[in-house]
C-alpha cells in the first residue's frame, strides 16, 4: 500500500480528508463596553476590540459579511459592586447588546457568558464566606438570574462559565420555571485555571483583586477530574459540553467525546489567539497555521470552536486545498 497515491492532488485530498471546517463550527466572542462611540482594540489581542452598544449595530453586520452566525458576549460595565448587581439587571449591557443585535439581524444565534467576574468589584465568579468557603447558595441563585435574565433579553443559548458545582442544575431548574425550556445551556464544564487567559483579563476587565480562581478552576495536571465534571454536568442537564482551553488540552477534549454523546464545544482562549497572532504577525510561521490549529481542536473531537479567528476563517476555507 502507498498512502501518497491518495496525496497526489488536491481533488483527492479534498475526498479523502476526514477532517472538514466550516463557518457553521466557529463562534465569535463580542466585548460590550459602557460608553459611545467606542472600538477600541484590546492592546494583548491585536485586531481584537471592545465595542459600545451604538456600535454594535455595524459589527453585527459586518459579522454577517464574513460569514459569522454564532456570536457569544461579554459584558465589560464600567460600574462594578459587591453583589454583581450589573449582570442581572433588565437593561445590562449584555441585555441590550442582545436586543441590538437580534433587531439587526434576527438570524444570528446569540449565546451570552454567564459569569460574575465581570460584574463584581473583587473579579471573582462566586461569592465568598467569611472563612474563605464558597457562599454557593447565593452563586448559584445569582447566576441563575443572570442566565434567566439574558433569556429575557432573547438569548438564544446560556453559558456558565463560573465552575460552581450544581449551577447546570440550578440554572436548569430556573430557566424552565421562567418558561425557558428551549433555552440550551452550553456548560464549561473543564475550564482549567490557565496562565492562557491573561490577555482575556485586559479584554474583560475581570482580573480578581485578591487571589486566584484555583479554589473552583480545574488543576492544569488533571484529566480525570475533567471527565468527572463532564459527567456531573450531563447529569444536571446541559446540552453542550465545552473544554477550555483548546490547544493545550486536545487530550480532554479528545476523552471528553470519547465519554459522551452531547456536542463538545472548545474555547481557543486569549493566550492561544495572542502567540498565534505575534507569531504570524512577525514571520515566524505562515499564516496557515491559524487555520491548523482550529483544524487540531475540530479533528480532537470539538464539534463547535470559540475562536477569536472566526473573522478570518471564511477566506481560510476557501484557500485550503
Amino acid at each position: 500500500m502507498l498512502p501518497t497515491r491518495l496525496r497526489k492532488n488536491s481533488e483527492i485530498r479534498n475526498l479523502v480528508r476526514e477532517t472538514q471546517l466550516s463557518m457553521n463550527d466557529v463562534v465569535y466572542p463580542l466585548f460590550v463596553v459602557d460608553g459611545q462611540g467606542i472600538r477600541k482594540e484590546i492592546g494583548a489581542m491585536k485586531d481584537q476590540y471592545q465595542l459600545s452598544l451604538d456600535r454594535l449595530g455595524a459589527e453585527t453586520l459586518a459579522l454577517k459579511e464574513l460569514g459569522i452566525r454564532y456570536v457569544i458576549l461579554f459584558g465589560v460595565p464600567d460600574e462594578k459592586d459587591g453583589e454583581a448587581t450589573p449582570a442581572f439587571i433588565e437593561n445590562g449591557l449584555v441585555q441590550e447588546a442582545i436586543r441590538i443585535i437580534k433587531k439587526t439581524d434576527p438570524g444570528m444565534y446569540v449565546i451570552t457568558d454567564v459569569c460574575l467576574c465581570e460584574y463584581k468589584s473583587d473579579g471573582h465568579c462566586c461569592f465568598f464566606e467569611d472563612d474563605g468557603d464558597i457562599k454557593r447558595g447565593k452563586t448559584l441563585e445569582t447566576l441563575s438570574k443572570t442566565a434567566l435574565s439574558h433569556a429575557e433579553a432573547g438569548a438564544d443559548m446560556v453559558a456558565p462559565s463560573d465552575m460552581m458545582d450544581g449551577r447546570i442544575g440550578h440554572m436548569r431548574e430556573t430557566l424552565d420555571r421562567a418558561g425557558y425550556e428551549s433555552i440550551p445551556i452550553m456548560a464549561y464544564s473543564a475550564k482549567y485555571a490557565s496562565s492562557f487567559y491573561g490577555p482575556f483579563r485586559e479584554a474583560a476587565n475581570s482580573t480578581p483583586s485578591f487571589g486566584d480562581r484555583r479554589s473552583y478552576q480545574m488543576d492544569p495536571a488533571n484529566s480525570r477530574e475533567a471527565l468527572k465534571e463532564i459527567m456531573l454536568d450531563i447529569d444536571e442537564g446541559a446540552d453542550i459540553i465545552m473544554v477550555k482551553p483548546a490547544m493545550p488540552y486536545l487530550d480532554i477534549i479528545a476523552q471528553g467525546k470519547e465519554l459522551s454523546y452531547l456536542p463538545m464545544a472548545a474555547y481557543q482562549v486569549s493566550g492561544e489567539y495572542a502567540m498565534i497572532r505575534t507569531a504570524v504577525d512577525n514571520g515566524l510561521m505562515d499564516s496557515r497555521v491559524i487555520f491548523e490549529s482550529l483544524l487540531s481542536i475540530k479533528r480532537a473531537g470539538a464539534d463547535i470552536i470559540i475562536t477569536y479567528f472566526a473573522k478570518e476563517l471564511q477566506a481560510m476555507i476557501k484557500d485550503y486545498q
